[in-house]
């Protein structure tokens, strides 16, 4: 059995330096990304005996859908760099361990592709685009393959400063340079998959074309140009209730780390929040998400389901995060390492991992029900973490 604490490892062992460092880092000092892990460790179990938990559930219902897990894989871009099948991976080994994926509007596989590799409706992710017409042909692709739930990152009107990736000259398509050569070539097993397997961004001749080139026809689709146009430094909430309008599904706002956002994001239609610092890629020297995450909760009250993104690494995890309130978790990282150290059984095996800490977790403090967790199941080490001045 691979331990969470080796996951990583593993992934860092068969993923070229490059490819690694996309994954991995996060924004200039990854302060943020450091503190995400650190918040979760000022949190402590109040260790209650003789509960009774000799049957135990990890149902929970988000947004109307029931899943099996309170763990849900995160929207991550260009996941085929890390394994060859990427997205489809997720969203199979997500539907095995009865849970949803998010399929990130920079996906590598296309709408079509995912959706018809699972029975139950998923979830898609994209950002508020600058023109009109790109929103709407991304809502008609989405719509028609049948997505149940449409999420908006909200915290990347310009793309945060990942020093490794400026290092490491990180490009896609890859520009395979002299040093990137001879490291993917020490990885042999890596460097067939990705010669071999599906594009890592599709042509706009794929059958059916993935959603960049749907929404972006006839554009060279490079890192720099699809986010380039992705990026929207004039967003608003306006532009958030425009979507509203046209989207008849639940809509959540992801990137949120204030109760006034929160609110405001309820104010605008949305039925989900999701408590996110991108996982310290975006903006660095924000607090932890678990640390701002009873002050949403509190924001918004029965009025929207909440999440929690960022930082997530064991089923412990987890269990602090519903305590807290949230309805749910989203891992990225984890399930990526996953996808490189094992393919879709990898996925598969992180999910488990996740499954039986959680149901371990709970039997050792004695909740039956992880919808019965609250507040009072733990506590939080003096004078740790960020208060509003």
């Amino acid at each position: 059995m691979v331990l969470p604490r080796h996951w990583r490892e593993r992934a860092r062992r068969r993923l070229p330096k490059m490819i690694f460092d996309f994954v991995d880092g996060a924004a200039e000092d990854e302060v943020t990304m450091r503190r995400n892990r650190a918040a979760f460790d000022d949190l402590a179990f109040a260790g209650r005996l003789l509960q009774g938990s000799g049957t135990r559930s990890h149902k929970v219902t988000v947004l109307g859908q029931e899943l099996a897990l309170p763990v849900i894989t995160a929207p991550t871009g260009l996941s085929r760099a890390s394994g060859r099948d990427g997205e489809v991976a997720a969203a199979r080994a997500a539907s095995a361990a009865g849970t949803v994926s998010i399929l990130s509007g920079t996906a590598s596989a296309s709408a079509e592709e995912v959706a018809a590799a699972v029975d139950e409706p998923q979830w898609f992710q994209t950002y508020l685009y600058r023109e009109p017409e790109r929103m709407q042909r991304m809502l008609a692709t989405v719509r028609a393959a049948g997505f149940r739930v449409l999420v908006v990152t909200g915290d990347a009107p310009v793309g945060g400063n990942r020093e490794r990736d400026t290092v490491n000259g990180m490009s896609i398509p890859i520009r395979v340079r002299p040093k990137m050569a001879v490291n993917a070539a020490l990885r042999p097993r890596w460097l067939f998959d990705y010669l071999t397997g599906p594009p890592m961004v599709q042509s706009s001749l794929a059958k059916p074309p993935n959603l960049i080139q749907r929404v972006f026809p006839g554009a060279d689709p490079s890192l720099e140009s699809v986010m380039g146009g992705m990026f929207n430094p004039d967003q608003s909430w306006d532009d958030l209730k425009a979507l509203r309008d046209v989207w008849s599904g639940p809509l959540v706002l992801k990137g949120v780390m204030n109760g006034d956002d929160a609110r405001r994001a309820v104010d605008a239609g949305c039925d989900g929040i999701i408590v996110s610092n991108h996982g310290g890629r975006q903006l660095d020297s924000l607090p932890a998400s678990i640390e701002v995450l009873p002050e949403v909760v509190d924001a918004v009250g029965a009025s929207a389901d909440v999440l929690l993104d960022s930082g997530v690494r064991r089923g412990s995890d987890v269990v602090k995060a519903l305590a807290l309130g949230a309805k749910a978790c989203l891992i990225g990282r984890p399930w990526v390492w996953g996808l490189a150290a094992g393919g879709e059984a990898g996925i598969a095996q992180v999910l488990s991992t996740f499954a039986s800490e959680i149901d371990r977790v709970q039997g050792l403090i004695g909740v039956s029900d992880v919808n019965d967790l609250s507040s009072a199941d733990l506590r939080r080490r003096p004078n740790s973490g960020w208060v509003r001045f």
